[in-house]
């Protein structure tokens, strides 16, 4: 590896490490030095829940007590039955004492086996000092005051301890007869789920325990719960965070000392059973986390990732592979920029899948949160491999060095023995006026040595193909018609036909469409290409005319070129292009010797060009235009276009994965990473189908069943949303380096391949799922489509659009009161949205009649790089 590789090996390495250093710099607080009065204490370890039937057993707890001995000195239970009387006895051994509680459902069978479980434990254990009868149970409407008063006298008779029972202050204000009934009062203070911001939060804690003070003057108060989660949504202006549990604990610790207040901290350990009741938030209230570790220390600085240096670590040697192969393999053709930006987002992504599997593993153990935790984490992959291939792109279009594979159109004049080409018009119930105007651009070539079959395929109309035939003859014997009727194949089936037809001098064969004007010195300037044996096609990209007055024509126009002008000049430099029919030169020995075009197909252009390279044939593309054709005229003939060419590629893949597998040896690692990758991208708009079908499907479950559903963690809908941020700024900076248009045409292009990611995503998962779909022609030269097609061509695209948006608005009206990650969910639905509007908004502009425009940008300038638009 050169000296510069090396430095900036080192400098992205250190650059991430900084960034770690940086985000999870210490937080200074008031410390703490002081044992603690008392916690909250539920005796299940990770691998237990009391929702499944789970008992509490001694093992577990003897660890507990031996961890909370001289940290705390007494704990609060909750339960007598399901293995929390065990905590008084053992605890007695670490000389805690215990606040004991029975659990209150308001149902005879739980409440009286709980009651008489607790008045055993008083009675047995010296160290129980205090008891509740119930936690919360007025407040969830479980039980009625005087239900729960004639609970309390019940207890009061059999022990001799204070009895009360827990509820927040509200409910203490509310219900004097309560106080009247109890010995104390075990307040709960829990600004969080009140959405009061951290900073204010100890203060507005106090504020409610000094109202009940004041109003009850002769009760003594317990604060039964008081506390913050290190984990969990925003509510209001409260966040859930490491440093802001660290912050309040250590400040109300100080605080009741010097108030001498009576209190438990809620609670002990981290309870990740809890996910299923309270969702994430009730997981990571502990002063411990669930494998009784330390979450803070309570003297010192305070950072939001425990063990950063550990995941930091984690995250250096993850990425440090790929980024030396990157390094090593492509540093010496990229400027020093270029190897700085995509070596810095290597380790970006894979800091970020560091944090998410880390945020993952402490998610808890439910069944619906494991899959759900790894349905996102793949997701996640694959949005990230995605970036990654377009940052690739991107770095090697701005920031490459020179180009290794350049080739210049031959100017010479062509020499009268030059090697004969057969040029082949595959056409199906075209236009004829438009199919003419093709014959007659062909007819001016400058080129001494060539000939023309037109192959009408299929066309049943002779009104239709009889004025191209007799137009032939007028051209003179170069010009050949050939009308198929019942021709199977398709286009590869007509092609198949010219091929038996040509004239046996002929040494290349060249194809365009039928709707394709070449420039008269297309064959002069490709042909002397083939005078090297290895290549075996050379590529022009297409063009189009006649598009610049309507603003429709326009977008998509700028959307096609974008391939040609960018990712074909990539594709190039490792002689990995795609073969995409109209405007080819092929020699004909290789046509021949690969088993000519495949029939089997739609997509046979890529499909050849795919076997060339494998039998070890190169191409040559030149990005300067020699042909203009004509866009679709309306949005569901674009679509229409997109389908086939994406359902083409799931088929070439299945057809050819030996090949394109790591073990295949017919093609080089460069021709197999274009076609993985440059279809990747198509697989992705197959996930953005499920993504958005899920997403209103989680949204639903979020309203209904919010015990099950929860918003899924900003580890995800923050990542998610960058990535869609840099693939639209890594497409505008795209274009701004080799597309030669204004920024609206660019926005333009950008809109029309957005609408198109329905279609491809459908595409997609029928290719994967069926195979042998018919070839489905694109059609010109259509009338303008009515006003009401727009809703009928974008159909499927507007019903998920309506449903996205209002499953946002649902969610942000039921949600958005209290919390922020409502506010982050709907905005990544509609996010999810945005090509399902791009649809609908081009379908639109495709019917508006007087959206027309005049010319404004010059036609592309010829040049090394060509121009154009990026799909």
């Amino acid at each position: 590896m050169r000296k510069s590789a090396l430095a900036v090996l080192i400098l992205v390495i250190l650059g991430n490490v900084g960034v770690w250093a940086l985000w999870n710099r210490p937080v200074s607080e008031r410390s703490w030095a002081g044992a603690i009065a008392g916690a909250g204490y539920t005796p299940f370890h990770p691998n237990k829940s009391p929702s499944k039937g789970d008992k509490a057993v001694a093992e577990d707890i003897e660890k507990d007590m031996a961890a909370l001995d001289g940290a705390v000195r007494g704990v609060r239970t909750y339960s007598a039955t399901d293995g929390s009387e065990l905590v008084a006895p053992i605890a007695k051994k670490h000389g805690l004492s215990v606040t004991a509680g029975a659990w209150v459902a308001g149902k005879p069978e739980i409440d009286e086996p709980e009651i008489a479980g607790l008045i055993k434990l008083a009675r047995a254990n010296n160290n129980v000092r205090r008891v509740l009868v119930g936690n919360e149970a007025v407040l969830r409407a479980d039980v009625t005051v005087p239900q729960i008063i004639d609970y309390i006298k019940r207890v009061k008779k059999k022990v001799n301890v204070p009895v009360s029972t827990a509820e927040p202050w509200h409910v203490w204000l509310k219900h004097p007869e309560l106080v009247e009934a109890v010995d104390f009062i075990a307040v709960h203070l829990l600004p969080y789920w009140e959405g009061v911001p951290a900073e204010q939060s100890v203060d507005y804690a106090m504020v409610r325990y000094n109202e009940l003070k004041t109003k009850y003057p002769n009760k003594h108060i317990l604060i039964g719960e008081i506390g913050w989660p290190a984990d969990g949504p925003w509510r209001r202006g409260a966040e859930a965070s490491q440093v802001n549990q660290a912050k309040f604990i250590r400040n109300f610790l100080n605080v009741a000392a010097q108030n001498k207040l009576d209190y438990f901290i809620m609670e002990a350990f981290d309870q990740p059973w809890k996910r299923e009741i309270e969702g994430t938030a009730g997981t990571s209230w502990g002063l411990w986390d669930a494998y009784r570790n330390p979450k803070f220390p309570m003297i010192g600085g305070v950072q939001e990732v425990r063990n950063w240096q550990a995941k930091c670590a984690t995250a250096v040697a993850l990425g440090f592979l790929p980024l030396v192969f990157f390094l090593w393999r492509r540093g010496g053709d990229l400027k020093i920029g270029g190897q700085i930006f995509y070596g810095a987002l290597i380790q970006a992504v894979a800091s970020v899948l560091v944090f998410t599997v880390s945020a993952a593993s402490a998610a808890g153990l439910a069944v619906t949160t494991e899959i759900a935790w790894a349905l996102l984490i793949f997701c996640q992959l694959v949005l990230f491999a995605v970036m990654l291939i377009d940052g690739m792109e991107l770095t090697e279009v701005v920031w490459q060095d020179k180009f290794k594979r350049k080739f210049i159109p031959n100017a010479a004049a062509p020499l009268p023995d030059a090697p004969k080409v057969s040029i082949h018009v595959p056409c199906y119930n075209e236009p004829p006026h438009m199919v003419i105007q093709t014959l007659d651009a062909l007819a001016r070539m400058d080129y001494p040595n060539f000939e023309v079959l037109l192959l009408d395929n299929n066309t049943k109309d002779p009104a239709v193909w009889r004025p191209v035939e007799e137009y032939c003859k007028q051209l003179g014997p170069r010009f050949r018609f050939f009308h198929l009727d019942n021709w199977p194949g398709f286009k590869a089936g007509a092609l198949n036909f010219g091929l038996a037809q040509t004239a046996p001098d002929a040494e290349h064969i060249a194809v365009i469409d039928s709707d394709y004007q070449v420039h008269p010195d297309w064959l002069k300037a490709t042909i002397p290409h083939f005078s090297r044996p290895e290549v075996g096609f050379v590529q022009s990209p297409q063009d189009y005319r006649e598009w610049e007055g309507d603003l429709f024509q326009r977008m998509i126009n700028w959307e096609y070129a974008g391939f040609f002008h960018i990712g074909m000049i990539q594709r190039n430099e490792r002689n990995a292009i795609i073969q995409h029919g109209t405007m080819t030169i092929i020699r004909k020995s290789a046509l021949e010797g690969v088993g000519r075009w495949g029939e089997w197909c739609i997509t046979e252009d890529a499909d050849l060009g795919l076997r060339l390279f494998e039998h070890k044939y190169e191409a040559v593309y030149m990005p300067e235009s020699y042909g203009k054709g004509l866009v679709p005229d309306s949005f569901s003939a674009y679509k229409t276009q997109r389908f086939r060419w994406a359902y083409g590629a799931v088929q070439i893949l299945k057809h050819h994965w030996r090949q394109l597998s790591p073990r295949g040896k017919e093609l080089t690692a460069g021709q197999k990473y274009h076609f993985i990758t440059g279809w990747l991208p198509w697989f992705a708009d197959a996930a953005h189908m499920i993504f958005g079908i899920a997403g209103i499907v989680w949204s639903v479950g979020l309203m209904a069943f919010p015990k099950y559903f929860e918003f899924p963690p900003n580890v995800f809908m923050i990542p998610t949303l960058s990535v869609f941020a840099f693939k639209v700024g890594a497409s505008l900076w795209l274009y701004e380096a080799r597309v030669k248009c204004g920024f609206w045409d660019k926005v333009g292009a950008a809109i029309a391949g957005m609408a198109l990611t329905h279609t491809v995503g459908r595409a997609m998962w029928l290719g994967m799922f069926t195979s042998g779909r018919p070839f489905v022609r694109t059609p010109k030269c259509e009338n303008q489509p009515a006003l009401w097609q727009a809703f009928l061509m974008a159909r499927e695209e507007l019903v998920l659009l309506v449903s996205l948006w209002g499953a946002a608005l649902a969610i942000v009206l039921v949600f958005g009161h209290e919390n922020r990650d409502a506010f982050m969910w709907s905005g990544l639905l509609v996010v999810q949205s945005l090509p399902y509007l791009a649809a609908f908004v081009t379908a639109l502009i495709n019917v508006f009649p007087n959206l027309k425009l005049g010319k404004r940008d010059p036609e592309p300038v010829k040049d090394a790089l060509g121009s154009g638009a990026a799909d």
